[in-house]
C-alpha cells in the first residue's frame, strides 16, 4: 500500500509527505522529481521544448512506475488527476488524500517559495491569482473524485495535518 497526496501546487504535498514518511518509516517520493530525473530536464524545460502533452505522458509513465512499489508516501504533481488512468493507478495502489488550500493561501506560498518560478511553470497567461482561481475551479472536482478524503490545509500547521492523515491511515 502507498499513500498519495494530491492537490494544487503549493497545497503542502511535499512538506506533509516528507513529514508523514518520516513519522511512519516509509519512503518519500515526489513524482515531479522522478520526471525531472528520468529526462534530465526541469519541468519548465520540458514544457518549453516539448509541450504539456509530453510532460503529461512522462508523468503518466512515472506514476505507473511508482505504483509498482510499496510503502511510499507520494507527492504527486498538481495535474495528475487530469488523467483517468493516473487516478485509477493511484487508487489501486493505495490511499489518496487531497490537500485542499484556498487560492490566496496557494498564492502566498508560491510567492514565498524561491523555486516556484522554475519548478512550477505558469499554466495560463493570466495573472497568478486569476490562474490559481481558474485552475482550482476546474480541478477541485477531479481532486474530490480521486480522493479517499481531504484536509483543508489553510489554517493547520504541518504537524496537525500529518497527525490527522496518519490517524486516518490507521483506521
Amino acid at each position: 500500500m502507498n499513500l498519495f497526496l494530491i492537490g494544487y501546487r503549493c497545497s503542502g504535498k511535499t512538506t506533509i509527505g516528507k513529514s508523514i514518511a518520516k513519522t511512519i518509516g516509509w519512503s518519500f517520493v515526489d513524482s515531479d522529481i522522478w520526471v525531472i530525473k528520468a529526462c534530465g530536464k526541469s519541468i519548465q524545460d520540458i514544457i518549453d521544448t516539448e509541450g504539456w502533452n509530453a510532460f503529461r505522458r512522462l508523468e503518466h509513465s512515472t506514476i505507473k512506475q511508482i505504483c509498482t512499489h510499496d510503502r511510499q508516501v507520494v507527492a504527486t504533481g498538481g495535474g495528475v488527476v487530469l488523467d483517468a488512468d493516473n487516478v485509477k493507478a493511484i487508487k489501486n495502489s493505495g490511499m489518496v488524500v487531497w490537500l485542499d488550500a484556498s487560492a490566496e493561501t496557494i498564492r502566498k506560498r508560491m510567492v514565498e517559495d524561491r523555486n516556484s518560478k522554475h519548478f512550477r511553470p505558469a499554466l495560463t497567461d493570466r495573472g497568478r491569482i486569476e490562474e490559481i482561481e481558474d485552475m482550482l475551479s476546474q480541478r477541485n472536482p477531479y481532486y474530490m473524485s480521486a480522493s479517499d478524503f481531504f484536509i483543508h490545509t489553510d489554517d493547520l500547521p504541518p504537524g496537525e495535518i500529518t497527525r490527522r492523515i496518519i490517524e486516518r491511515l490507521g483506521e
